[in-house]
């Protein structure tokens, strides 16, 4: 892997791991005053949505050590997730997408640089 993939891939990595990490151990209340969504996503589908997060992560993180299929396959599995983020926080009255936006264009250029 390039330094520019993990330029791009590390910090992405940590974010997914420390917001699927939140998402699978907090509350909904808990999570509420940091992400007014969660009302209107059934518990089962937080949890499944904080497990996408931590294996898209850790698919991020293993290419060099394992194999090098799951870095692709995790971004572009990320992407996905923020393509689906988008829809819930307009339809929510949340108009705030700029984080969905870029991390929806973190995971394209980790997707690029991972099949260069």
């Amino acid at each position: 892997m390039t330094t520019a993939y993990w330029i791009v891939a590390g910090p992405l990595a940590l974010l997914y791991l420390y917001s699927g990490a939140l998402k699978a151990l907090r509350s909904p209340d808990r999570l509420r005053p940091m992400m007014a969504w969660v009302d209107r996503v059934p518990l089962p589908a937080l949890r499944t949505l904080a497990a996408l997060e931590l294996l898209g992560a850790a698919g991020l993180l293993l290419p060099t050590t394992l194999l090098a299929w799951p870095a692709p396959a995790a971004a572009a599995g990320l992407a996905l997730l923020q393509l689906g983020a988008i829809p819930v926080h307009l339809t929510g009255g949340d108009r705030r997408i700029a984080l969905n936006l870029v991390l929806l264009a973190v995971a394209a250029a980790a997707l690029g640089l991972s099949v260069a």
